[in-house]
Protein backbone atom coordinates (compact mmCIF):
# COMPACT_ATOMS: atom_id res chain seq x y z
CA UNK A 1 0.00 0.00 0.00
CA UNK A 2 1.47 3.40 -1.05
CA UNK A 3 1.46 5.62 2.49
CA UNK A 4 3.00 8.76 1.64
CA UNK A 5 4.13 10.34 -1.15
CA UNK A 6 6.65 13.87 -1.14
CA UNK A 7 7.40 15.56 -4.65
CA UNK A 8 9.46 18.40 -4.23
CA UNK A 9 10.25 20.57 -7.98
CA UNK A 10 8.47 18.87 -10.26
CA UNK A 11 6.56 20.92 -13.11
CA UNK A 12 4.74 23.47 -11.01
CA UNK A 13 4.91 21.54 -8.10
CA UNK A 14 7.51 23.07 -4.96
CA UNK A 15 7.29 20.80 -2.41
CA UNK A 16 4.40 18.39 -2.09
CA UNK A 17 3.40 15.53 1.11
CA UNK A 18 0.67 13.35 0.61
CA UNK A 19 -0.53 10.99 2.79
CA UNK A 20 -2.45 8.12 1.57
CA UNK A 21 -4.42 5.58 3.36
CA UNK A 22 -6.34 2.20 2.79
CA UNK A 23 -9.61 2.16 0.59
CA UNK A 24 -10.72 4.47 -2.23
CA UNK A 25 -9.11 7.69 -2.21
CA UNK A 26 -10.31 10.43 -4.73
CA UNK A 27 -8.35 13.15 -6.21
CA UNK A 28 -10.48 16.11 -7.38
CA UNK A 29 -9.98 19.30 -9.11
CA UNK A 30 -10.85 21.59 -12.57
CA UNK A 31 -8.87 20.44 -15.77
CA UNK A 32 -5.80 21.65 -15.53
CA UNK A 33 -4.38 21.99 -11.98
CA UNK A 34 -1.68 19.05 -12.62
CA UNK A 35 -3.72 16.42 -11.31
CA UNK A 36 -2.09 14.25 -14.31
CA UNK A 37 1.49 15.89 -12.61
CA UNK A 38 0.76 13.65 -9.48
CA UNK A 39 0.50 10.60 -11.87
CA UNK A 40 3.96 11.75 -13.33
CA UNK A 41 5.97 12.01 -10.20
CA UNK A 42 4.35 8.75 -9.14
CA UNK A 43 5.49 7.33 -12.35
CA UNK A 44 8.80 8.74 -12.29
CA UNK A 45 9.85 7.22 -9.02
CA UNK A 46 8.10 3.80 -10.08
CA UNK A 47 11.01 4.09 -13.13
CA UNK A 48 8.29 4.55 -15.58
CA UNK A 49 8.88 5.83 -18.59
CA UNK A 50 7.04 9.25 -19.31
CA UNK A 51 7.81 13.20 -19.35
CA UNK A 52 11.80 14.08 -20.48
CA UNK A 53 11.71 17.15 -18.71
CA UNK A 54 10.42 17.07 -14.94
CA UNK A 55 12.57 19.85 -13.19
CA UNK A 56 10.75 23.21 -12.30
CA UNK A 57 11.89 26.30 -13.81
CA UNK A 58 14.81 27.27 -11.69
CA UNK A 59 15.74 24.40 -9.50
CA UNK A 60 18.67 22.47 -10.01
CA UNK A 61 17.02 19.00 -9.21
CA UNK A 62 13.87 17.64 -8.75
CA UNK A 63 12.83 14.95 -6.62
CA UNK A 64 10.47 12.66 -5.49
CA UNK A 65 9.21 10.03 -2.49
CA UNK A 66 7.06 6.99 -2.21
CA UNK A 67 6.66 4.64 1.01
CA UNK A 68 5.01 1.98 1.11
CA UNK A 69 3.83 -0.51 3.18
CA UNK A 70 5.14 -4.28 2.56
CA UNK A 71 3.40 -7.39 4.56
CA UNK A 72 5.27 -10.42 4.85
CA UNK A 73 4.60 -12.27 1.57
CA UNK A 74 4.79 -9.68 -0.59
CA UNK A 75 6.59 -9.87 -4.21
CA UNK A 76 8.27 -7.23 -4.08
CA UNK A 77 10.46 -8.54 -1.18
CA UNK A 78 11.83 -11.09 -3.89
CA UNK A 79 12.57 -8.38 -6.04
CA UNK A 80 14.54 -6.48 -3.23
CA UNK A 81 16.34 -9.85 -2.31
CA UNK A 82 17.35 -10.96 -5.94
CA UNK A 83 18.56 -7.38 -6.58
CA UNK A 84 20.44 -7.37 -3.24
CA UNK A 85 18.53 -4.64 -1.66
CA UNK A 86 17.03 -4.29 2.10
CA UNK A 87 14.08 -5.72 3.22
CA UNK A 88 11.94 -4.82 5.80
CA UNK A 89 8.19 -4.02 5.94
CA UNK A 90 8.83 -0.99 4.97
CA UNK A 91 10.04 0.51 1.25
CA UNK A 92 11.24 4.24 0.21
CA UNK A 93 11.76 4.86 -3.27
CA UNK A 94 13.58 8.01 -4.15
CA UNK A 95 14.31 9.36 -7.23
CA UNK A 96 16.22 12.56 -8.56
CA UNK A 97 16.18 14.02 -11.70
CA UNK A 98 18.83 16.74 -12.18
CA UNK A 99 18.34 19.88 -14.41
CA UNK A 100 20.88 18.35 -16.28
CA UNK A 101 18.73 15.50 -17.51
CA UNK A 102 21.08 12.73 -15.12
CA UNK A 103 19.07 10.45 -13.05
CA UNK A 104 19.50 8.88 -10.07
CA UNK A 105 17.65 6.32 -7.88
CA UNK A 106 17.25 5.01 -4.50
CA UNK A 107 15.81 1.60 -2.85
CA UNK A 108 15.96 1.45 1.03
CA UNK A 109 18.97 3.90 0.66
CA UNK A 110 20.64 2.15 -1.55
CA UNK A 111 21.63 3.06 -4.92
CA UNK A 112 19.57 1.05 -7.86
CA UNK A 113 18.68 1.33 -11.53
CA UNK A 114 15.92 1.96 -13.07
CA UNK A 115 15.46 -1.68 -14.36
CA UNK A 116 15.03 -2.29 -10.50
CA UNK A 117 12.68 0.13 -9.80
CA UNK A 118 10.35 -1.05 -12.55
CA UNK A 119 10.69 -4.12 -11.26
CA UNK A 120 9.43 -3.54 -7.88
CA UNK A 121 6.50 -1.17 -9.55
CA UNK A 122 5.24 -4.28 -11.30
CA UNK A 123 4.40 -5.89 -7.85
CA UNK A 124 3.63 -2.26 -6.24
CA UNK A 125 1.20 -0.14 -8.62
CA UNK A 126 -0.92 -0.93 -11.58
CA UNK A 127 -2.21 2.52 -13.46
CA UNK A 128 -5.32 2.20 -15.33
CA UNK A 129 -7.31 4.54 -17.55
CA UNK A 130 -9.60 4.77 -20.45
CA UNK A 131 -7.12 3.91 -23.05
CA UNK A 132 -5.90 1.16 -20.82
CA UNK A 133 -3.88 0.16 -23.11
CA UNK A 134 -1.81 -3.04 -20.87
CA UNK A 135 -5.08 -5.06 -20.59
CA UNK A 136 -8.10 -5.07 -22.50
CA UNK A 137 -7.38 -2.89 -26.03
CA UNK A 138 -4.28 -5.30 -26.25
CA UNK A 139 -5.48 -8.93 -27.43
CA UNK A 140 -1.71 -10.33 -26.29
CA UNK A 141 -2.24 -9.18 -22.72
CA UNK A 142 -6.15 -10.87 -22.20
CA UNK A 143 -4.19 -14.24 -21.41
CA UNK A 144 -2.77 -12.95 -18.32
CA UNK A 145 -5.96 -11.46 -17.17
CA UNK A 146 -7.20 -15.00 -17.64
CA UNK A 147 -4.09 -17.08 -15.95
CA UNK A 148 -4.14 -14.54 -13.16
CA UNK A 149 -7.88 -15.32 -12.72
CA UNK A 150 -7.19 -19.17 -13.05
CA UNK A 151 -4.86 -19.03 -10.54
CA UNK A 152 -3.21 -22.38 -10.59
CA UNK A 153 0.17 -21.20 -11.19
CA UNK A 154 1.47 -24.71 -10.62
CA UNK A 155 -0.24 -25.44 -14.53
CA UNK A 156 1.85 -22.75 -15.94
CA UNK A 157 5.19 -24.23 -14.31
CA UNK A 158 4.68 -27.67 -15.56
CA UNK A 159 4.00 -26.38 -19.30
CA UNK A 160 7.19 -24.35 -19.17
CA UNK A 161 8.99 -27.31 -17.76
CA UNK A 162 7.53 -29.38 -20.73
CA UNK A 163 8.08 -26.83 -23.20
CA UNK A 164 11.86 -26.61 -21.71
CA UNK A 165 12.69 -30.45 -21.93
CA UNK A 166 10.40 -31.02 -25.93
CA UNK A 167 12.97 -27.95 -27.09
CA UNK A 168 16.47 -29.35 -25.63
CA UNK A 169 15.28 -32.64 -27.06
CA UNK A 170 14.44 -31.47 -30.48
CA UNK A 171 18.02 -29.37 -30.00
CA UNK A 172 19.79 -32.53 -29.54
CA UNK A 173 18.52 -34.27 -32.38
CA UNK A 174 18.61 -31.52 -34.46
CA UNK A 175 22.19 -31.36 -33.53
CA UNK A 176 22.42 -35.16 -34.04
CA UNK A 177 20.82 -35.08 -37.70
CA UNK A 178 23.23 -32.50 -39.42
CA UNK A 179 26.23 -34.27 -37.59
CA UNK A 180 25.84 -37.52 -39.13
CA UNK A 181 24.32 -36.25 -42.24
CA UNK A 182 27.72 -33.98 -42.02
CA UNK A 183 29.60 -37.49 -41.85
CA UNK A 184 27.69 -39.65 -44.39
CA UNK A 185 29.10 -36.93 -47.38
CA UNK A 186 32.39 -37.95 -46.42
CA UNK A 187 31.95 -41.86 -45.54
CA UNK A 188 33.36 -43.08 -48.29
CA UNK A 189 36.28 -40.70 -48.34
CA UNK A 190 36.13 -41.57 -44.32
CA UNK A 191 36.48 -45.46 -44.85
CA UNK A 192 39.40 -45.08 -47.51
CA UNK A 193 41.47 -42.89 -45.17
CA UNK A 194 41.10 -45.28 -42.35
CA UNK A 195 41.84 -48.67 -44.28
CA UNK A 196 44.96 -46.58 -45.95
CA UNK A 197 46.04 -45.68 -42.56
CA UNK A 198 45.28 -49.14 -40.53
CA UNK A 199 47.72 -50.31 -43.70
CA UNK A 200 50.27 -48.41 -43.05
CA UNK A 201 50.51 -48.69 -39.23
CA UNK A 202 52.69 -45.25 -38.83
CA UNK A 203 53.69 -45.05 -35.03
CA UNK A 204 54.65 -41.96 -33.33
CA UNK A 205 58.20 -40.91 -33.69
CA UNK A 206 58.89 -43.45 -36.66
CA UNK A 207 59.04 -41.00 -39.42
CA UNK A 208 62.42 -39.71 -37.54
CA UNK A 209 63.80 -43.37 -37.05
CA UNK A 210 63.59 -44.25 -40.44
CA UNK A 211 64.91 -40.90 -41.71
CA UNK A 212 67.93 -41.25 -39.34
CA UNK A 213 68.37 -44.92 -40.80
CA UNK A 214 68.02 -43.71 -43.78
CA UNK A 215 70.69 -41.34 -43.97
CA UNK A 216 72.87 -43.57 -42.33
CA UNK A 217 72.92 -46.06 -45.08
CA UNK A 218 73.44 -43.62 -47.27
CA UNK A 219 76.36 -42.41 -45.53
CA UNK A 220 77.40 -46.05 -45.30
CA UNK A 221 78.39 -46.69 -48.95
CA UNK A 222 80.67 -43.99 -49.03
CA UNK A 223 82.77 -44.72 -46.01
CA UNK A 224 82.69 -48.52 -46.21
CA UNK A 225 85.49 -49.12 -48.28
CA UNK A 226 88.22 -47.01 -46.06
CA UNK A 227 86.87 -48.50 -42.73
CA UNK A 228 87.39 -51.63 -44.37
CA UNK A 229 91.07 -50.53 -45.66
CA UNK A 230 91.71 -49.28 -41.65
CA UNK A 231 91.13 -52.84 -40.68
CA UNK A 232 93.02 -54.54 -42.78
CA UNK A 233 95.69 -52.40 -42.02
CA UNK A 234 95.69 -52.84 -38.02
CA UNK A 235 94.93 -56.52 -38.17
CA UNK A 236 97.34 -59.19 -38.46
CA UNK A 237 98.60 -58.42 -41.62
CA UNK A 238 99.28 -54.73 -40.61
CA UNK A 239 100.05 -53.28 -38.03
CA UNK A 240 98.90 -56.17 -34.95
CA UNK A 241 101.58 -58.70 -37.41
CA UNK A 242 104.53 -55.86 -37.30
CA UNK A 243 103.97 -55.12 -33.56
CA UNK A 244 103.92 -58.89 -32.55
CA UNK A 245 107.15 -59.59 -34.98
CA UNK A 246 108.54 -56.80 -33.33
CA UNK A 247 107.69 -57.98 -29.68
CA UNK A 248 109.04 -61.38 -30.51
CA UNK A 249 112.36 -60.19 -31.58
CA UNK A 250 112.87 -57.79 -28.84
CA UNK A 251 111.78 -60.95 -25.93
CA UNK A 252 115.20 -63.09 -27.92
CA UNK A 253 117.78 -60.73 -27.57
CA UNK A 254 116.43 -58.84 -24.02
CA UNK A 255 118.28 -61.48 -21.93
CA UNK A 256 121.60 -60.05 -23.29
CA UNK A 257 120.69 -56.14 -22.82
CA UNK A 258 121.01 -55.67 -19.60
CA UNK A 259 117.40 -54.83 -18.89
CA UNK A 260 117.45 -51.73 -21.85
CA UNK A 261 114.86 -53.38 -23.62
CA UNK A 262 112.03 -54.22 -20.37
CA UNK A 263 110.49 -50.76 -20.74
CA UNK A 264 110.07 -50.72 -24.81
CA UNK A 265 108.82 -54.03 -25.05
CA UNK A 266 105.82 -53.55 -22.11
CA UNK A 267 105.27 -50.32 -23.98
CA UNK A 268 104.71 -52.80 -27.23
CA UNK A 269 102.30 -54.64 -25.22
CA UNK A 270 100.17 -52.04 -24.60
CA UNK A 271 100.27 -51.09 -27.63
CA UNK A 272 99.06 -54.29 -28.86
CA UNK A 273 96.33 -54.11 -26.48
CA UNK A 274 94.93 -50.78 -27.32
CA UNK A 275 95.26 -51.80 -30.63
CA UNK A 276 92.90 -54.85 -30.32
CA UNK A 277 90.57 -52.34 -28.31
CA UNK A 278 90.89 -50.22 -31.90
CA UNK A 279 90.36 -53.01 -33.98
CA UNK A 280 87.44 -54.32 -32.43
CA UNK A 281 85.91 -51.01 -32.40
CA UNK A 282 86.46 -50.73 -35.90
CA UNK A 283 84.86 -54.10 -37.39
CA UNK A 284 82.00 -53.25 -35.07
CA UNK A 285 81.49 -49.93 -36.82
CA UNK A 286 82.26 -52.13 -40.43
CA UNK A 287 79.51 -54.34 -39.15
CA UNK A 288 77.04 -51.85 -38.48
CA UNK A 289 77.88 -50.48 -42.21
CA UNK A 290 76.91 -53.87 -43.39
CA UNK A 291 73.64 -53.76 -44.97
CA UNK A 292 71.79 -54.79 -48.22
CA UNK A 293 70.06 -52.48 -51.34
CA UNK A 294 66.61 -54.11 -50.39
CA UNK A 295 67.02 -52.82 -46.80
CA UNK A 296 67.30 -48.97 -48.52
CA UNK A 297 64.73 -49.46 -50.42
CA UNK A 298 62.82 -50.68 -47.70
CA UNK A 299 63.63 -48.05 -45.79
CA UNK A 300 62.99 -45.00 -48.05
CA UNK A 301 59.80 -47.13 -49.32
CA UNK A 302 58.37 -46.90 -45.93
CA UNK A 303 59.42 -43.21 -45.33
CA UNK A 304 58.30 -42.02 -48.35
CA UNK A 305 54.53 -42.93 -47.66
CA UNK A 306 54.55 -41.57 -44.14
CA UNK A 307 55.21 -38.39 -45.66
CA UNK A 308 52.96 -38.88 -48.43
CA UNK A 309 49.79 -39.62 -46.34
CA UNK A 310 50.76 -36.78 -43.92
CA UNK A 311 51.16 -34.07 -46.83
CA UNK A 312 47.39 -35.53 -47.99
CA UNK A 313 45.84 -35.19 -45.12
CA UNK A 314 47.43 -32.27 -43.90
CA UNK A 315 49.25 -33.25 -40.62
CA UNK A 316 52.17 -33.84 -39.75
CA UNK A 317 53.86 -37.46 -39.75
CA UNK A 318 54.30 -37.84 -35.85
CA UNK A 319 50.19 -36.84 -35.43
CA UNK A 320 48.81 -39.84 -38.25
CA UNK A 321 48.07 -41.97 -35.28
CA UNK A 322 45.64 -39.28 -33.71
CA UNK A 323 44.42 -38.97 -36.93
CA UNK A 324 43.44 -42.06 -37.27
CA UNK A 325 42.31 -42.32 -34.01
CA UNK A 326 39.81 -38.86 -34.73
CA UNK A 327 38.43 -40.82 -38.15
CA UNK A 328 38.16 -44.30 -36.76
CA UNK A 329 35.84 -42.48 -33.98
CA UNK A 330 33.86 -40.53 -36.87
CA UNK A 331 33.28 -43.94 -38.42
CA UNK A 332 31.56 -45.51 -35.30
CA UNK A 333 29.53 -42.49 -34.85
CA UNK A 334 28.17 -43.23 -38.29
CA UNK A 335 27.92 -46.68 -37.30
CA UNK A 336 25.93 -46.36 -34.39
CA UNK A 337 23.88 -43.22 -35.57
CA UNK A 338 21.20 -45.29 -36.21
CA UNK A 339 20.91 -46.09 -33.10
CA UNK A 340 21.69 -42.92 -31.50
CA UNK A 341 18.85 -41.04 -34.14
CA UNK A 342 16.40 -44.24 -32.82
CA UNK A 343 16.99 -42.71 -29.30
CA UNK A 344 16.83 -39.26 -29.72
CA UNK A 345 13.55 -39.43 -31.58
CA UNK A 346 12.09 -41.14 -28.70
CA UNK A 347 13.34 -38.58 -26.44
CA UNK A 348 11.66 -36.26 -28.84
CA UNK A 349 8.55 -38.16 -29.00
CA UNK A 350 8.42 -38.69 -25.19
CA UNK A 351 8.74 -34.86 -24.57
CA UNK A 352 6.11 -33.95 -27.27
CA UNK A 353 3.62 -36.53 -25.26
CA UNK A 354 4.65 -34.50 -21.62
CA UNK A 355 4.27 -31.16 -23.40
CA UNK A 356 0.77 -32.57 -24.95
CA UNK A 357 -0.44 -33.36 -21.45
CA UNK A 358 0.60 -30.91 -19.67
CA UNK A 359 -0.67 -28.15 -22.34
CA UNK A 360 -3.80 -29.58 -22.37
CA UNK A 361 -4.47 -29.92 -18.89
CA UNK A 362 -3.81 -25.92 -18.93
CA UNK A 363 -5.70 -26.22 -22.27
CA UNK A 364 -8.84 -27.43 -20.04
CA UNK A 365 -8.22 -25.62 -17.05
CA UNK A 366 -8.29 -22.44 -19.32
CA UNK A 367 -11.82 -23.11 -20.71
CA UNK A 368 -12.79 -24.48 -17.09
CA UNK A 369 -11.95 -20.84 -15.98
CA UNK A 370 -12.80 -19.07 -19.13
CA UNK A 371 -16.22 -19.94 -18.15
CA UNK A 372 -16.46 -18.57 -14.97
CA UNK A 373 -14.91 -15.48 -16.06
CA UNK A 374 -17.99 -14.87 -18.16
CA UNK A 375 -20.47 -15.38 -15.75
CA UNK A 376 -18.69 -13.14 -13.10
CA UNK A 377 -17.83 -10.62 -15.43
CA UNK A 378 -21.80 -10.31 -16.85
CA UNK A 379 -22.58 -10.57 -12.90
CA UNK A 380 -20.34 -7.31 -12.59
CA UNK A 381 -21.61 -5.74 -15.49
CA UNK A 382 -25.49 -5.68 -14.72
CA UNK A 383 -24.15 -3.27 -11.50
CA UNK A 384 -22.50 -1.17 -13.92
CA UNK A 385 -25.80 -0.54 -16.41
CA UNK A 386 -24.69 -2.83 -18.95
CA UNK A 387 -26.66 -5.95 -17.98
CA UNK A 388 -27.70 -6.63 -21.82
CA UNK A 389 -24.12 -6.45 -22.77
CA UNK A 390 -22.54 -10.21 -23.67
CA UNK A 391 -19.17 -10.69 -22.49
CA UNK A 392 -17.23 -13.87 -23.90
CA UNK A 393 -13.55 -15.06 -23.49
CA UNK A 394 -12.89 -17.36 -26.35
CA UNK A 395 -9.95 -19.91 -25.88
CA UNK A 396 -8.36 -21.03 -29.29
CA UNK A 397 -5.08 -23.24 -30.59
CA UNK A 398 -2.66 -21.31 -31.71
CA UNK A 399 1.82 -22.40 -31.85
CA UNK A 400 2.81 -24.34 -29.38
CA UNK A 401 4.63 -22.48 -26.68
CA UNK A 402 6.27 -22.00 -23.34
CA UNK A 403 3.09 -20.37 -22.35
CA UNK A 404 0.93 -23.24 -23.81
CA UNK A 405 -1.15 -23.60 -26.96
CA UNK A 406 -3.78 -21.29 -26.60
CA UNK A 407 -4.88 -18.08 -27.83
CA UNK A 408 -7.09 -15.55 -25.60
CA UNK A 409 -9.47 -13.16 -26.91
CA UNK A 410 -11.93 -11.03 -25.25
CA UNK A 411 -15.17 -10.29 -27.18
CA UNK A 412 -18.50 -8.43 -26.63
CA UNK A 413 -21.44 -7.41 -27.61
CA UNK A 414 -22.49 -4.65 -26.08
CA UNK A 415 -26.35 -4.28 -27.44
CA UNK A 416 -28.83 -6.55 -28.38
CA UNK A 417 -29.06 -8.46 -31.39
CA UNK A 418 -25.60 -7.02 -32.74
CA UNK A 419 -22.44 -8.87 -33.55
CA UNK A 420 -19.68 -10.09 -31.41
CA UNK A 421 -16.44 -8.76 -32.03
CA UNK A 422 -12.65 -7.95 -30.30
CA UNK A 423 -13.30 -5.77 -27.64
CA UNK A 424 -11.00 -3.07 -28.53
CA UNK A 425 -13.15 -2.37 -31.83
CA UNK A 426 -16.58 -3.17 -30.17
CA UNK A 427 -16.51 -0.97 -26.71
CA UNK A 428 -16.62 2.72 -26.71
CA UNK A 429 -14.37 4.52 -24.00
CA UNK A 430 -17.16 4.72 -21.65
CA UNK A 431 -17.74 0.95 -21.92
CA UNK A 432 -14.01 0.11 -21.91
CA UNK A 433 -13.36 1.54 -18.81
CA UNK A 434 -16.98 -0.34 -17.32
CA UNK A 435 -15.56 -4.06 -19.11
CA UNK A 436 -12.00 -3.05 -17.06
CA UNK A 437 -13.95 -2.42 -13.64
CA UNK A 438 -15.66 -5.34 -14.54
CA UNK A 439 -12.52 -7.14 -15.13
CA UNK A 440 -10.85 -5.81 -11.84
CA UNK A 441 -13.71 -6.78 -9.30
CA UNK A 442 -13.03 -10.08 -10.67
CA UNK A 443 -9.64 -10.40 -10.16
CA UNK A 444 -9.31 -8.29 -6.50
CA UNK A 445 -8.88 -11.23 -5.00
CA UNK A 446 -5.54 -11.84 -6.81
CA UNK A 447 -4.36 -7.98 -6.92
CA UNK A 448 -3.93 -8.27 -3.12
CA UNK A 449 -1.36 -5.58 -2.30
CA UNK A 450 -1.72 -3.95 -5.22
CA UNK A 451 -2.31 -0.37 -5.63
CA UNK A 452 -4.50 0.22 -8.06
CA UNK A 453 -4.98 3.98 -9.68
CA UNK A 454 -7.52 5.08 -12.36
CA UNK A 455 -6.95 8.30 -14.15
CA UNK A 456 -10.67 9.27 -15.20
CA UNK A 457 -11.69 6.26 -16.02
CA UNK A 458 -15.18 7.48 -15.43
CA UNK A 459 -14.86 9.89 -18.37
CA UNK A 460 -17.68 9.57 -20.60
CA UNK A 461 -20.22 8.37 -17.73
CA UNK A 462 -22.39 10.04 -15.73
CA UNK A 463 -25.50 10.08 -13.47
CA UNK A 464 -26.46 6.13 -12.48
CA UNK A 465 -24.03 4.76 -14.44
CA UNK A 466 -20.94 6.84 -13.09
CA UNK A 467 -22.99 6.15 -9.49
CA UNK A 468 -22.59 2.58 -10.29
CA UNK A 469 -18.82 3.07 -11.43
CA UNK A 470 -17.69 4.60 -8.42
CA UNK A 471 -20.09 1.23 -6.17
CA UNK A 472 -17.55 -1.04 -8.12
CA UNK A 473 -14.19 1.24 -7.61
CA UNK A 474 -15.53 1.25 -3.68
CA UNK A 475 -15.71 -2.52 -3.80
CA UNK A 476 -12.51 -2.57 -5.39
CA UNK A 477 -10.51 -1.06 -3.09
CA UNK A 478 -12.22 -2.80 -0.01
CA UNK A 479 -9.68 -4.59 2.15
CA UNK A 480 -6.88 -2.97 -0.85
CA UNK A 481 -6.44 0.43 -1.45
CA UNK A 482 -7.25 2.41 -4.97
CA UNK A 483 -6.45 5.77 -6.23
CA UNK A 484 -8.74 7.64 -8.38
CA UNK A 485 -8.52 10.92 -10.33
CA UNK A 486 -11.94 12.03 -11.26
CA UNK A 487 -13.93 14.72 -12.59
CA UNK A 488 -17.64 12.21 -11.56
CA UNK A 489 -19.26 13.62 -8.35
CA UNK A 490 -20.92 10.54 -8.28
CA UNK A 491 -17.77 9.02 -7.77
CA UNK A 492 -15.82 11.56 -5.31
CA UNK A 493 -18.85 11.40 -3.25
CA UNK A 494 -17.74 7.28 -2.95
CA UNK A 495 -14.48 8.10 -1.70
CA UNK A 496 -13.01 7.28 1.86
CA UNK A 497 -9.96 9.67 1.79
CA UNK A 498 -11.03 13.32 -0.38
CA UNK A 499 -7.87 15.69 -1.86
CA UNK A 500 -8.30 18.35 -4.37
CA UNK A 501 -5.59 19.62 -6.63
CA UNK A 502 -5.31 23.46 -7.38
CA UNK A 503 -3.42 26.15 -8.73
CA UNK A 504 -1.88 29.12 -7.06
CA UNK A 505 0.53 32.11 -8.17
CA UNK A 506 2.81 33.14 -6.46
CA UNK A 507 5.68 35.96 -7.40
CA UNK A 508 4.41 35.14 -10.72
CA UNK A 509 5.00 31.13 -10.31
CA UNK A 510 2.42 29.02 -11.29
CA UNK A 511 2.39 26.21 -8.64
CA UNK A 512 -0.22 23.45 -7.82
CA UNK A 513 -0.81 22.20 -4.58
CA UNK A 514 -3.18 19.03 -2.76
CA UNK A 515 -5.15 19.71 -0.26
CA UNK A 516 -7.15 16.93 1.62
CA UNK A 517 -10.84 17.80 2.10
CA UNK A 518 -12.88 17.44 5.71
CA UNK A 519 -16.87 17.05 5.35
CA UNK A 520 -17.67 20.58 4.78
CA UNK A 521 -14.71 21.27 2.43
CA UNK A 522 -15.93 17.92 0.37
CA UNK A 523 -19.36 19.05 -0.02
CA UNK A 524 -18.58 22.35 -1.54
CA UNK A 525 -15.89 20.39 -3.90
CA UNK A 526 -18.52 18.17 -5.16
CA UNK A 527 -21.24 20.93 -4.88
CA UNK A 528 -18.26 22.69 -7.75
CA UNK A 529 -18.39 19.62 -9.65
CA UNK A 530 -22.36 19.33 -9.96
CA UNK A 531 -23.03 23.20 -10.72
CA UNK A 532 -19.64 24.72 -11.44
CA UNK A 533 -17.62 27.67 -10.62
CA UNK A 534 -20.56 29.60 -8.61
CA UNK A 535 -22.08 26.79 -6.01
CA UNK A 536 -25.42 27.12 -5.21
CA UNK A 537 -27.32 25.66 -2.29
CA UNK A 538 -29.29 23.04 -4.47
CA UNK A 539 -25.75 21.51 -5.86
CA UNK A 540 -24.49 21.69 -2.00
CA UNK A 541 -27.85 19.89 -1.24
CA UNK A 542 -27.08 17.36 -4.13
CA UNK A 543 -23.91 17.01 -2.76
CA UNK A 544 -24.78 15.79 1.09
CA UNK A 545 -26.87 13.85 -0.57
CA UNK A 546 -24.42 12.20 -2.82
CA UNK A 547 -22.59 12.08 0.24
CA UNK A 548 -24.91 10.20 2.58
CA UNK A 549 -25.39 7.28 -0.12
Amino acid sequence: MLRTLDIRDILIIDHLELGFQGGLNVLTGETGAGKSILLDSLGFVLGWRGRAELVRTGAEQGEVTAVFDLPDGHPAHAVLEEAGLPRSDELIMRRVNRSDGRKTAWVNDRRCSGEVLRALSDTLVELHGQHDDRGLLDPNGHMNVLDQFLDRPALHTDVRAAWKTLAAARKTLSALEKAIAAVREEEDFLRHAVAELDDLDPQPGEEVVLDTRRRKMQGAEKIRDDVARALGMLGYEGAEGVISESIRWLDGVSAQADGTLDAPIAALSRTLEELGEATAGVELCLSNLEFSSSDLESCEERLFAIRALARKHEVLPDELGTFAIELRARLAALDAGDAQLGEARAAVSSAEAGYDNAAGTLTEARGEAAMRLDVAVTAELAPLKMERAVFTTQVSETTASGSGRDAVAFTVATNPGAPSGPLNKIASGGELSRFLLALKVCLSDESQGITMIFDEIDRGVGGATADAVGRRLCALADGGQVLVVTHSPQVAALGGHHWRVEKRVENNATLSTVVPLDEGERIDEIARMISGDTITDEARGAARSLLAG
